[in-house]
């Protein structure tokens, strides 16, 4: 425990804290976005414990990698190669889970938009807890991916583990509390949703490039992330009527 926390009176530790503080809570509103536009999905009184459930997963499995840093390194070694282009197991990672995130991003975009179909003997309670596992399920899943960036990010920055361990834990205690407001705004617009599923596309995209050994500036990535949502905050502001009602959105946030 002393070692965990022998850096608190290193001043340099705190200045490697602050830094890995601020790209962990970057990194971590990816993860924000997609646990809440899934958990927007079920019934108002399951949001908030799945949005819960979905961080607290992330976190311990973010200090269960963290604690595993030598097999985090090992990801990086080539496994085989196809057309002479090296694959490593961190890549495999990234490349699946890219492929999931552009798989249910479209998904959710077309059910959005077209609407689901139901089947119509499906008792209301089967269907809801079927939906609350699966959707959990599917927060895991993507956990790990951006567990993975995020804990490659956090080894890159520090050397102390109480540093790394410290940052993540604060991290997720700030998405614990902006998790809910940041779910309630996103599905109180429409366009704003819309918009969040699109930054999951681009997200996508950017993990699989990264996984086929192209990597793509992450500044640019979220200089294009943030003009648009520029671009949205001046819509809203200047929107006049109601707006439009996208399918399932008669569910009000919790």
């Amino acid at each position: 425990m002393e070692s965990l926390f022998g850096w608190i009176t290193q001043p340099e530790a705190w200045l490697a804290f602050g830094t890995l503080l601020l790209l962990e809570v970057v990194l971590g509103i990816d993860n924000v976005i997609f646990i809440s536009i899934l958990a927007g999905k079920l019934p108002p009184e399951q949001q908030q414990r799945a949005r819960t459930i979905g961080l607290l997963g992330a976190m311990f499995m973010r200090l269960g990698l963290l604690f595993s840093i030598s097999w985090i390194y090992s990801l990086k070694n080539e496994l085989f190669q196809v057309f002479g282009q090296g694959f490593s197991g961190r890549d495999l990672i990234l490349i699946f889970g890219g492929l999931f995130l552009l798989y249910k991003a479209v998904k959710e975009m077309h059910e959005q938009l077209e609407g689901p179909v139901h089947g119509a003997g499906a008792s209301a309670g089967a269907v809801v807890g079927a939906n609350f596992a699966a959707i959990i399920g599917q927060i895991m899943l993507l956990d790990i991916v951006f567990s993975l960036d995020s804990v490659i990010t956090a080894v890159g920055m520090a050397d102390d583990i109480g540093v790394m361990v410290s940052a993540v834990v604060v991290t997720v205690a700030i998405m614990l509390v902006a998790a809910r407001p940041i779910g309630d705004f996103v599905q109180a617009h429409p366009t704003v949703k819309m918009l969040a599923l699109s930054f999951l596309l681009l997200i996508g995209v950017n993990l699989i490039a990264d996984g086929f050994g192209f990597k793509i500036p992450k500044g640019y990535t979220y200089f294009a992330m943030g003009f648009a949502i520029a671009v949205e905050l001046l819509n809203l502001r200047v929107r006049r009527g109601s707006p439009v009602q996208l399918h399932g959105s008669d569910r009000q946030p919790d």
